[in-house]
């Protein structure tokens, strides 16, 4: 079963008579209702997009339309059908639903009205919002009364000079909307003047939004960046008076670099965890908690929606939407440019028209940066055979050295120092990035499937990342059993995709940081390193706790003192019992 319920376009236009056709026999069966529509005035509606159409399995099940009147004071929602062998499927709901939202949309500041004999429509209309109303409360336009001469009933309403009839006259007022008590209907609409609260990165696809929402929609828009580790204090202060000067009537940085470390990276950290071997989840573990900050935040201030500036072809709107939904369920989520499937060009050409020009299309690449990496897309990436240009990342080589050692000191699993300096993780992971990158190390480019189910390929630098990641496996090699390292390359590959697939706020996610936080006891000594340009080289480890340190059992390659030769004869012939049990029977064969 598919329903698909839309505005209607010119193409629908093919459907005009046989809508009216159905209108015509249902308001004969009931012996209410407008009986009769020119289906040249339908298709009118259809081509402007002020009309709903359902379809069922892809054929065409359902209709309802609105109309003006009184200079845009009051819309009406008429013409409701639902064809007879698509009744009882809940599309009469979903249509209404839907021509409300439109006419919400269309015509935010008018008052919505509608007349039916039809309890279950009366039912919807008074869950939307919609009161029960004496005529003389709706439209006084002729025009409208002159549509009802062809309902059955017409003698009624005009012995009761159009004050009453056998239809229940509903009127939603949009000026009351805030004193509703009905929750369901105060967050499921947005008016002109609501309070939204945008998530603002600076960029081109936010600045839009950020226009947008406010010039077209009239909404109260608020601005919010969180910062986890890619922007300096320059760039933020410049991102703030873009956000003032496009129209924001606030905005707000939120530190979140310390909680995105205590809450994420130190697991990436435990887990070693790379993406299909590769990528380090740079942006797709700070969306996450970017988004849950948000929300948080639109918490605080109130917002009734929350807007964002995700394309529909990425993984971030999904991340968005998720922990929109579980932190904040009450809230609308807008997302301008992925439902209205706007172009960069389009994005570009609108704000110009509204005197903001900041040469946006100067910029070839997208570049998302973060504490544990940078991510960059361009049209290299949108192909499965161009190489990614040297210029095209952040930092540029730079290094006038051949080589330079480093040493990283780990506590339980923890980064505690650089070159036996000692400080806070975080400020170890900018450290080692400022060294490494001089090297252009950390460079790559991973292709691997997004949460849509298509394959997407990126460019990244991550220096501090790998470097972190592959001195504290080598680490553990060390230290942890092969039980352990086995089962914690297991979960640690669950949880890396579940963070990349947005999943973070499941239990599950709570569990594995426990097994890998446990796994952590031991984990303490230093690692030596050597970088060079474009790589580096893990020369070893010092730890107190290095299993091969156990030389009074043996030398692997040299000498043993644990066992004798006849210890192994026995173990070897019991080691291989069943397969000598297996390939016996198979002789046999």
């Amino acid at each position: 079963m598919k329903i698909q319920v839309r505005v209607s376009h010119e193409k629908d236009t093919k459907y005009a008579s046989l809508i009216c056709q159905k209108i015509k026999e249902s308001a004969k069966i009931r012996g209410t209702g407008i009986a009769k529509k020119d289906p040249e005035y339908i298709k009118l509606k259809m081509i402007h997009g002020n009309a709903i159409v359902a379809f069922y399995n892809g054929e065409l099940a359902g209709f309802s339309y609105l109309e003006i009147y009184q200079n845009k004071e009051f819309v009406v929602n008429s013409g409701l059908i639902v064809f007879p062998e698509f009744r009882k499927k809940g599309l009469a709901k979903i249509i209404k639903i839907e021509i409300f939202k439109l006419s919400r949309k269309k015509f935010p500041n008018s008052k919505i009205f509608s007349i039916t004999t039809s309890n279950p429509v009366i039912k919807i209309n008074t869950e939307l919002g919609f009161k029960p109303v004496s005529f003389n409360e709706l439209t006084q336009s002729e025009e409208f009364w002159k549509g009802c001469k062809s309902c059955a009933n017409f003698d009624i309403l005009t012995k009761n000079k159009k004050k009453m009839c056998l239809c229940t006259g509903l009127l939603y007022n949009p000026h009351q909307d805030k004193n509703l008590k009905n929750k369901n209907t105060k967050n499921n609409y947005l008016s002109s003047g609501d309070k939204i609260l945008l998530a603002y990165s600076g960029g081109l696809d936010t600045s839009y939004c950020l226009k947008y929402l406010i010039q077209e929609k009239k909404y109260e828009v608020h601005t919010v960046i969180i910062n986890t580790g890619g922007f300096n204090k320059n760039e933020l202060e410049k991102i703030e008076n873009r956000a003032i000067s496009i129209g924001s009537k606030s905005h707000k940085e939120i530190d979140a670099i310390e909680e995105y470390y205590q809450n994420c990276i130190k697991y990436l950290i435990f887990g070693n965890i790379l993406k299909n071997n590769t990528y380090p989840l740079s942006v797709s573990s700070e969306r996450i908690f970017q988004a849950i900050k948000i929300a948080k935040y639109a918490n605080f201030i109130k917002a009734k929606a929350i807007a964002h500036g995700s394309t529909g072809a990425g993984n971030d709107q999904i991340r968005f939407d998720i922990a929109f939904q579980i932190v904040c369920p009450e809230k609308i989520t807008l997302s301008p440019i992925r439902d209205m499937k706007i172009s960069r060009e389009k994005e570009i050409e609108y704000l110009k028209n509204q005197g903001i020009s900041i040469c946006w299309n100067q910029a070839k690449y997208s570049i998302n940066k973060g504490i544990w990496g940078t991510s960059i897309g361009g049209k290299e990436t949108l192909t499965s055979y161009h190489d990614f240009p040297e210029d095209a990342y952040p930092t540029k080589f730079s290094s006038i050295k051949k080589s330079e050692k480093l040493e990283l000191e780990f506590e339980k699993g923890e980064l505690i120092s650089v070159n036996k300096e000692k400080n806070k993780a975080v400020k170890n992971i900018i450290k080692i990035k400022e060294i490494a990158s001089e090297f252009a190390i950390g460079r790559g480019i991973h292709i691997g499937d997004t949460i849509l189910g298509i394959k997407g390929r990126v460019a990244f630098e991550a220096s501090a990342a790998i470097i972190i990641i592959k001195a504290h496996h080598l680490l553990e090699k060390h230290i942890l059993t092969k039980w352990q390292l086995y089962w914690k390359e297991q979960l640690s590959n669950w949880y890396g995709m579940l963070l990349h697939e947005a999943q973070y706020l499941d239990p599950v996610m709570r569990d594995i940081e426990k097994f890998l936080k446990s796994t952590q006891e031991r984990l303490t000594g230093t690692v030596d390193i050597v970088l060079y340009p474009y790589r580096f080289h893990l020369v070893g480890i010092k730890s107190k706790f290095d299993l091969m340190a156990s030389s009074n059992i043996a030398q692997y390659g040299e000498m043993n003192y644990a066992w004798s030769a006849e210890d192994v004869k026995g173990f070897t012939k019991i080691l291989s019992n069943q397969m000598k049990m297996y390939h016996n029977l198979k002789n046999k064969e």
